[in-house]
């Protein structure tokens, strides 16, 4: 005799239609158990299914507890609660910190509606609304979001409009700091311990110029003293250099940048480099930074330089293995807040 609870949910729903087919035949129902292998008392139960609600009460449901069913929060209550995280910090209604926690929600929870739930409990209903445990972008509070918009509708497609007029090529740039008591990254320790990373007390550092293209290239310079406007142009005849078009070098609005030395060299030079300057507070929107996270979290994991002497040849090879890798240095204008500058259409952000 077959035991249908062991079926399948699919397996036992066809056994109990083709039960009920055969009596609805005209089979006995001691004919139609011995024929399926089942309890006289189990095809009586199907039969009676059928006579009080047709094929519809002996197919296959879900199980378990539906969707919804004892839930404490109702659905407007969780509408709220959702719409509060996205819209406001902790900090924002009363709680404490700047970025949610499963803890905090229930604190939020408790603190609206004075319901306790377990962190579990939280967890559920926050996988519920659809949302996850994700990294932040940062964001300069001093950031203009109107600047930042007229960047992409209106200043990045005229700059992108005159290189490809005048035959010229568009470079990324920043500048970057490497130290010698930089640490990144996580590593295995002894539970209830905190590793301890050893470095010298005599601590030094090494500065970098780059700038990159959506081509691939990549250009830098490394130097141990402060940026400053004259090391800025040292990096402006560097790139000069390099091309035999102009280019369209986009940077931060450093002071050096703008100096009366760099202006100058400007006014000097104005068929090799022209300088676009991205809105205030918003590295976000400039590829090259890619670079810098990729130098910081790259070089301190292998480095051992035991002086500025040692660090600053490391700090070169990273640049030159990237300018070997085109593909990688592509890749940086695949990030989420710089994709624009590889989308015809500047609307797209």
């Amino acid at each position: 005799m077959v035991d249908a609870r062991h079926l399948s949910p699919s397996a036992q729903e066809a056994l109990r239609l083709r039960a009920v087919a055969a009596l609805v035949a005209g089979r006995d129902r001691e004919d139609v158990a011995e024929l399926f292998g089942v309890s006289l008392k189990a095809v009586d139960g199907w039969w009676a299914k059928w006579l009080a609600g047709g094929r519809e009460a002996l197919v296959m449901r879900p199980r378990g507890k539906p969707v919804g069913v004892y839930q404490v929060l109702g659905e407007a209550e969780q509408a709220a609660v959702r719409q509060a995280i996205l819209d406001h910090r902790p900090c924002d209604v009363g709680l404490s910190g700047q970025l949610w926690r499963r803890r905090l929600v229930g604190e939020l929870i408790a603190k609206l509606y004075r319901v306790g739930l377990t962190e579990p409990g939280v967890g559920k209903y926050l996988k519920r609304w659809g949302l996850s445990f994700q990294r932040p972008d940062k964001r300069a509070v001093e950031q203009d979001p109107q600047a930042v918009r007229r960047w992409h509708e209106e200043i990045w497609p005229k700059i992108r409009a005159k290189a490809r007029k005048d035959g010229g090529e568009v470079l990324f740039a920043d500048q970057v700091g490497i130290r010698s008591d930089q640490v990144t990254g996580r590593t295995w320790g002894e539970k209830g311990r905190t590793p301890v990373v050893p470095r010298s007390g005599n601590r030094f550092s090494v500065n970098a110029m780059s700038a990159i293209s959506t081509k691939g290239r990549m250009h830098f310079m490394v130097f141990t003293e402060s940026f400053t406007a004259e090391v800025m142009c040292r990096f402006l005849d560097r790139i000069a250099g390099h091309f035999d078009h102009k280019v369209h070098l986009v940077v931060d609005g450093h002071s050096s940048h703008r100096s009366r030395k760099v202006r100058d060299w400007l006014a000097a030079h104005p068929d090799d480099v022209e300088l676009h300057f991205l809105p205030a507070y918003s590295p976000e929107l400039n590829p090259d930074e890619l670079v810098n996270a990729d130098l910081k979290h790259s070089l301190p994991k292998q480095h051992r330089a035991r002086n500025q002497a040692e660090l600053t040849p490391e700090t070169r090879r990273f640049f030159r293995r990237r300018q070997r890798q085109p593909h990688i240095v592509r890749g940086y204008f695949g990030g989420p807040t710089v994709r624009y500058t590889l989308d015809e259409n500047p609307m797209s952000f």
